[in-house]
């Protein structure tokens, strides 16, 4: 079983933001990017013209799984970087919901709040995270969900993720 003291150092942070992103612009090649990747080439996401004539929105938007990708960085940093995780799996997603459109040109950041932890079996620890993307200049975020991750500590504590590969 992982160390106790691993784990009462992440339950000690429940209710803590462990990360706030930038800001990133979602340009129309970022949302063509995906589109590419994911065969997903629906016009309100991938024609700008058709979109400013069609869409109410006046705009393409991006793809709802494109703003939900920006949260895994920010997860990433969240439990490797401010927690000391050495490895981190994704577990799934839970209440997903998407509120806002994200436009093309908008800049979007990710918060992630720590909302659980608990010892699992083979030194791991299944914390769940409290997710949102959020627009600039908007009341509204592009997005809510919980997170779950499994993740594992060195064996020392304080080794961080960085002073490993070094």
């Amino acid at each position: 079983m992982i160390s106790t003291d691993h784990v009462a150092r992440v339950q000690a942070r429940v209710g803590e933001r462990l990360w706030l992103s930038d800001w990133v612009c979602i340009e129309q090649s970022r949302i063509d990017g995906f589109a590419a990747a994911t065969g997903d080439h629906y016009w309100l996401h991938t024609d700008p013209e058709r979109a400013r004539r069609e869409s109410p929105l006046g705009s393409t938007i991006a793809h709802g799984f494109l703003t939900m990708s920006m949260l895994a960085p920010s997860c990433l940093h969240a439990l490797l970087d401010v927690l000391g995780a050495d490895e981190v799996l994704n577990y799934g997603v839970e209440n997903l919901r998407f509120l806002a459109p994200v436009l093309s040109g908008a800049r979007v950041r990710s918060s992630i709040v720590l909302r659980s932890a608990v010892a699992k079996p083979g030194e791991r620890v299944l914390v769940g995270l409290d997710c949102s993307v959020e627009i600039e200049g908007q009341q509204r975020p592009a997005l809510v969900g919980q997170s779950l991750m499994l993740i594992h500590f060195p064996n020392q504590i304080g080794v961080t993720h960085a002073a490993q590969a070094a």
